[in-house]
């Protein structure tokens, strides 16, 4: 498991990464990273076999902590799991897009 800051993570979101949202739905209802999957950290567990192996996971929450601990359950699971530091809260200050609404 590792942690990669906001411009890695852009670099790696602008070439197609798999991003995962482990904030609680009303959370990324108010806003996301573009193509990211909302899956709430308590539903982490159930979702974990469909998420890829293939390629990294990057993980994302509000400031970077929820995003710590899920990253570090998926790299358990062996999965090449990356959290975003900073998260949603970092991303919209640097003025990169966020997009609203639970089908965006």
């Amino acid at each position: 498991m590792q942690e990669v800051n906001l411009a890695d993570f852009a670099a790696a979101h602008a070439d197609g990464a798999f991003v995962v949202d482990v904030r609680e739905p009303f959370e990324y209802v108010e806003g996301h990273v573009p193509g990211a999957r909302s899956v709430p950290l308590g539903q982490l567990a159930a979702v974990a076999g469909e998420l890829p192996r293939s390629r990294p996971v990057y993980v994302i929450c509000a400031s970077g902590g929820r995003s710590l601990s899920a990253a570090q359950f998926l790299a358990r699971a062996g999965i090449d799991a990356r959290s975003v530091t900073g998260g949603t809260g970092g991303w919209a200050r640097s003025g990169r897009a966020v997009v609203t609404g639970a089908d965006a």
